[in-house]
């Protein structure tokens, strides 16, 4: 078969940007090594991608008209960048169907040249695609999506924190205009985690592919000419990596370690930064944690990289987490991850590759991995066993090229007709 032509829309696609906005530049790099992409970003890409280099085309939209002001009301509206979500994907409504307005405008004279047009980004199901009202003839793909997990009620405070009180009007977005074209035209919805396709009623299970955005590059994140976890070195290395916000709950280890004299002998790593950052410095005072508390700040993926090599487990308590590329990223790297059951993390994690521990109030929660965490001290060989199957997993399912030739067979079922769905990832329901 010929290489399909696939026109990729993506407002947020960054060389040089974390969270989606890289995740989508690693994708669409990755897909046009397959297929004839063109490549529809927002002008305030164009920095980035320009510098890093690219051999496909990339078209770039102005709508900085509009993105611009709604920008800079959303960062006063929650107080920066680091909390308040909702918030930011309400406001994006707007200046997001701007985007697809103007890139309709570009493109409809000739939209006869791509065999699919594939919306790459936002990820959020929130954000309808004005395109996807739009076309007739060629077949529209949606996704990787993924939202819809819920704040746990035990959590308020942490809710408080992350100034997330709009999100009780997320709901809304079913009645908003093109919502319910996007989803009823799209050939196929990529579908991240099972809290998402609970969203996506409208969907018939046939055109849903549960496919998870996260993906890694293996010759940052490996295991080579490391250690098994367990034995990298003379006591137990924990490590937790990660924007320091409230619903990723970096104080839970800091607790467990404060509470746990067996514990106390090991260490524990904390590399991010945010606005939690000064509750960490004040729990390392009050309870003497300095000896065996490192709190690293922001790093590079290089650093993160290497400090992954250097610890022996992950610990990620993050009781609101969608896709969690950074637990992805620990297996790769052959750790043994303890994560919350809950959201993203326990459906990588599931079948023996981690350790789980049930979603509970934050005081239980707390005791449940400082158990765990004591019971790895106490039975470090069979650490190594957990870090082989989550390691052999993440090669096998999540790098970059993986993602891509998967995302290919998508392309080419839809276009000979065939089913889609049984083209995704097995995922826990």
């Amino acid at each position: 078969m010929t290489r399909p032509r696939i026109l990729a829309l993506a407002d947020e696609c960054n060389p040089d940007w974390p969270s989606l906005p890289i995740v989508t530049w690693k994708y669409a790099r990755e897909l046009a090594r397959l297929a004839d992409v063109t490549l529809v970003t927002q002008v305030r890409n164009r920095p980035n991608i320009e510098r890093a280099g690219h051999d496909f085309p990339v078209h770039y939209i102005d709508t900085e008209w509009i993105a611009g002001p709604i920008h800079r009301l959303a960062l006063r509206l929650r107080g920066g960048e680091e909390v308040a979500w909702s918030t930011s994907m309400i406001l994006n409504y707007l200046p997001y169907l701007a985007f697809e307005r103007q890139v309709w405008r570009a493109f409809r004279s000739r939209i006869g040249e791509f065999d699919i047009v594939h919306r790459l980004s936002p990820m959020s199901p929130t954000l309808p695609s004005f395109i996807a009202h739009k076309l007739r003839r060629v077949p529209f793909v949606l996704g990787p999506l993924n939202g819809n997990l819920d704040w746990p009620a035990a959590f308020v405070a942490e809710q408080a924190r992350e100034r997330e009180g709009a999100r009780r009007l997320r709901d809304l977005y079913k009645a908003m205009p093109y919502a319910r074209s996007t989803y009823d035209r799209a050939a196929a919805v990529l579908t991240g985690f099972a809290h998402t396709r609970a969203d996506l009623t409208r969907v018939p299970g046939d055109r849903i592919v549960m496919f998870p955005e996260v993906g890694y590059d293996p010759a940052i994140f490996h295991d080579h000419g490391t250690a098994p976890a367990g034995q990298r070195g003379p006591g137990l290395h924990f490590l937790f990596a990660g924007r320091l916000v409230p619903y990723k709950l970096p104080e839970l280890a800091l607790r467990a370690f404060a509470a746990s004299p067996v514990l106390r002998q090991h260490r524990l790593t904390v590399i991010g930064d945010g606005p939690e950052m000064p509750r960490l410095k004040a729990l390392v005072a009050e309870h003497g944690l300095a000896d065996c508390v490192t709190l690293a700040g922001r790093q590079s993926q290089a650093q993160v990289a290497a400090a992954m090599r250097a610890a022996d487990v992950f610990v990620f308590p993050s009781i609101r987490e969608l896709g969690a590329g950074v637990v992805v990223e620990a297996m790769a790297s052959g750790l043994a991850s303890l994560v919350t059951d809950y959201g993203a993390p326990g459906a990588l994690c599931a079948a023996g590759r981690g350790v789980t521990v049930p979603l509970a109030p934050f005081d239980t929660l707390t005791d449940g991995f400082r158990a765990a965490m004591e019971q790895m001290v106490a039975d470090r060989a069979a650490l190594a066993g957990i870090g082989r199957s989550a390691r052999d997993h993440a090669q096998a399912e999540y790098p970059w090229a993986v993602k891509g030739a998967r995302t290919l067979a998508v392309y080419e079922a839809i276009l000979a007709g065939a089913p889609v769905a049984p083209l995704g990832y097995d995922l826990p329901s």
